[in-house]
């Protein structure tokens, strides 16, 4: 069954506000599980985000092997959303990123991303770093680009909702693709604010028991940024 059109076109405007609000530049990607087909996920095919239209969206199944077999290259690192699809039945979307906040705090030994402001609760106390050394040695290109490194980031990600990536990027999941789109976009912000509170000394984390009190806050709001977002990714489009 084909997916509903609404969500191809809700998936084209995720890829533009996650460029035009700076997450991803040619590079990322973003994905929704396929809304008739839960072992199915839509992602586009190997290009730039902000040149993301319908006709560039594939269906591919959890081994990341398209559909279509006359698909357009796929991107390398589709097993990152094929292996989380896989592990987690509940996430419906993934937005995987090389945010030039988020990177520096995948490399720092002596700080880790957690949760400072109100509206990025859901990375809580402290984001799992998955060490692509710790499975494939120390000569790769940092790139998930196998199923079994897909599969040891997905474990890596655990049950939470952010994973950072050693020298590459992060990957954020969500139950929607509208609130994966506010946590990516979040995510960033929080890591910009954290390293500016740095500079200043020692920083004040949110407790786990306040990042889950604004997970359930202010992500029920979830839907007044994205369609800021959409409303400004249409208009420069015109």
């Amino acid at each position: 069954m084909s997916a509903d059109p609404k969500l191809i076109s809700d998936l084209v405007l995720a890829n533009h506000i996650l460029y035009d609000q700076g997450v991803v530049d040619a590079a990322g990607h973003v994905s929704v599980r396929h809304d008739k087909r839960a072992d199915r996920f839509l992602l586009a095919r190997s290009m730039a985000p902000g040149s993301v239209a319908a006709g560039d969206i594939f269906e591919f199944d959890l081994e990341g092997s398209p559909i279509d077999p006359q698909a357009p290259r796929p991107y390398l690192e589709r097993f990152i959303h094929s292996e989380i699809y896989k592990a987690r039945p509940d996430v419906m979307s993934v937005v995987h990123s090389h945010s030039p906040a988020i990177v520096p705090f995948s490399i720092s030994r002596g700080q880790r991303l957690c949760a400072v402001c109100h509206m990025a609760g859901f990375i809580g106390p402290e984001a799992p770093l998955f060490e692509i050394r710790e499975t494939a040695g120390p000569a790769t290109d940092l790139l998930i680009g196998s199923p079994a490194l897909g599969r040891v980031l997905a474990k890596t990600l655990g049950a939470s909702n952010i994973v950072l990536m050693r020298g590459h990027g992060s990957t954020a999941t969500a139950p929607s693709l509208q609130l994966a789109v506010f946590r990516a976009v979040y995510a960033d912000v929080n890591a910009r604010y954290q390293a500016q509170a740095m500079r200043m000394g020692p920083i004040t984390p949110l407790t786990a028991q306040e990042a889950e009190a604004c997970v359930k806050s202010v992500e029920s709001q979830a839907q007044r940024p994205w369609d800021l977002w959409a409303a400004e990714a249409v208009a420069r489009r015109r």
